[in-house]
């Protein structure tokens, strides 16, 4: 936008543009001030204190936005309703950004803000940025170096090493040569037999900036060839006694896109341009669009938007339609998705299936705490939208049908649109009840383990999910089980786990309910057989592995852990590739502390 074009906007859309540019630079900075703490909080150790903040990053962008809207209210005497403002708003603010590094998450914030005063309606790009207002990719990319760049002239013992000297944390290394040697030999081991090129045409380039989440640093980077890209990540942990340790090596797509998976908690990384990180992330993960890479490094509000314009773009070059989720209907959610796109869109009922007694707020406040919560690598990231616009003759007849019949309060359609005035979005799996139905003995042993992996590693992060029935989790293209319904979830040190009283006569052996009192948090896990009614090999696979989950003792246990301030660890690779530390290998565990007398045993 030229001088000319710029003078011809009114002076409210200016103040109401700047002021909104003036949030979003507030907002940014406390943001990045949150993420560099990470560091610190990894040295020392300071688990509980990763935790706070990263619930303190993700509540930071809807405070800001409440905060800036009341801001907007207060810098022009014009109705905020009328239109034509926020048309010459879009306008100023677009100018205002047109060199901005960040433009496409300055847009999202500008976009929140109008949301938030005009409630979500109507929402069209004439008055918010539903398109960028810059082609993809239209400027030369800022003159800001994000990676370091090695060469193997002097061999890869030589390159790790310096890779290690180069991202060394205040803590030292618990044992550098020892985790140099672990690197390149399973590196020599794995990735350069397959390679069809010299070692010296490699060009390696790793992410200045670390990631951290969780009780880990990870150092990432790529391998280059003539062939293609190769990830290059570095997970690195605390042993908590004064020594970093490299756990392991992943230089695979399916490893890196299992770090960057959307089951897990979004990454604290000092990135002052995320659009770089995302571009050269897409590298390494080609399948990934950028609204997951965006979320996997915390800006999910921009994943909103960059999730929006991509099925935008993807209904206008498809024509399939959209339909009723194979699975079994569900009795607080009706679930649709499109064939050809990769996720489900999840409608609250206007009421609910017996026996479920929840309420529509209770379930919104459900997802709310799963926003918010460790997903340990085992609950399905969901976004959230309002007035979701569909085109009308994109949706099966069917699905219409059902919409009206179940949710008939949450769609508005004329001849040309539905719109969906609240869902959620998550990524689509096979539901496991279905996976299981067809898999063979081999394939069922090995969900059944990771069904009980995933209920034992949400426990750990003070996860109950509550209904473990098999249609509420699912099966990733990795074979990873992950749990998606949550509206009956809870903190685990919420529930009273108790064994089922013996009974005192026959009578109550007969009876056809319990005999005993049942508190609304009472949990009986003995009652978890009864999740696998019907499919007995399932139920065997998953006894032969995860039988302990029927012990009570079991889930107190972990209740006395989590309560005397225990961190479990997660981690989003097999314990298999974990390297051997020897004797170092003696990481404080729960056990130790119940020998320890810190935690007292159950």
């Amino acid at each position: 936008m030229d001088r000319e074009q710029s003078s011809k906007l009114s002076a409210p859309a200016r103040r109401v543009a700047r002021t909104i540019l003036n949030g979003f630079e507030s907002y940014f900075a406390e943001y990045q001030n949150i993420t560099l703490g990470a560091k610190r909080r990894f040295e020392t150790a300071n688990w509980r204190g990763v935790h706070e903040a990263s619930t303190e990053r993700i509540d930071l962008y809807k405070s800001m936005v409440g905060r800036v809207a009341r801001l907007v209210r207060e810098v022009t005497s014009r109705d905020l309703a009328d239109l034509d403002l926020w048309h010459d708003a879009r306008e100023a603010y677009a100018q205002l950004v047109a060199s901005h590094a960040n433009y496409e998450i300055a847009e999202t914030f500008f976009n929140s803000i109008y949301c938030r005063i005009h409630e979500h309606f109507p929402i069209h790009d004439r008055y918010t940025f539903v398109t960028s207002s810059q082609p993809t990719d239209s400027r030369p990319l800022p003159d800001y170096s994000i990676y370091v760049r090695y060469d193997l002239r002097d061999g890869l013992v030589e390159l790790v090493s310096r890779v290690l000297d180069d991202f060394a944390f205040t803590v030292p290394w618990e044992d550098k040569r020892r985790d140099v040697r672990h690197i390149v030999d399973r590196l020599e081991g794995e990735l350069l037999p397959g390679l069809d090129c010299p070692l010296r045409d490699l060009r390696v380039e790793m992410l200045e900036s670390v990631f951290y989440r969780n009780k880990a640093a990870y150092i990432v980077g790529r391998a280059s060839h003539r062939e293609g890209v190769i990830p290059l990540i570095l997970p690195c942990l605390n042993n908590e006694r004064g020594g970093i340790y490299v756990d392991t090596v992943i230089h695979d797509q399916d490893g890196a896109s299992i770090v960057f998976s959307f089951t897990r908690s979004y990454f604290m990384v000092d990135a002052p341009i995320p659009s770089r990180y995302v571009r050269f992330l897409g590298s390494l993960m080609p399948h990934k669009t950028s609204a997951e890479l965006y979320n996997s490094i915390g800006f999910n509000k921009h994943g909103k938007t960059e999730f929006y314009r991509d099925i935008i773009g993807h209904m206008r070059g498809s024509d399939d339609l959209y339909a009723i989720a194979p699975g079994i209907r569900g009795m607080v959610m009706t679930v649709f998705t499109l064939p050809s796109y990769g996720v489900v869109f999840k409608v609250i009922k206007d009421r609910f299936d017996p026996p479920k007694q929840v309420t529509e707020e209770i379930v919104r406040e459900k997802y709310r705490f799963v926003s918010r919560a460790d997903r340990a690598g085992r609950m399905a990231d969901t976004q959230e939208y309002k007035n979701f616009l569909f085109y009308r003759n994109r949706f099966a007849p069917e699905l219409i049908e059902e919409l009206l019949r179940v949710a008939p309060s949450k769609v508005w359609m004329d001849d040309k649109w539905i719109m969906i005035r609240h869902l959620y979005v998550e990524r689509r799996m096979v539901p496991l009840n279905l996976f299981l139905r067809d898999a063979g003995d081999a394939e069922i042993f090995d969900a059944m383990d990771e069904y009980g992996n995933a209920i034992k590693q949400m426990a750990a992060a003070n996860i109950f999910p509550g209904d473990m029935l098999l249609k509420n989790f699912g099966v990733t293209r990795h074979g990873r089980v992950v749990f998606y319904d949550y509206d009956e979830i809870c903190a685990l040190t919420d529930c009273r786990f108790r064994r089922i009283p013996e009974p005192r006569d026959e009578a109550d052996e007969l009876a056809a309910g319990p005999w005993y009192t049942v508190a609304e948090n009472d949990v009986f896990p003995e009652e978890f057989r009864l999740f696998f009614s019907g499919n007995p090999r399932a139920r065997a696979a998953f006894e032969a592995q995860h039988a302990d989950l029927y012990d009570y003792r079991y889930w107190q246990r972990l209740q006395d852990a989590i309560g005397a301030g225990y961190i479990f660890d997660t981690f989003p690779y097999r314990r298999r590739a974990r390297f051997d530390r020897g004797e170092a290998d003696t990481a404080f565990t729960y056990d130790m502390a119940i020998r320890a007398g810190d935690i007292p045993a159950p």
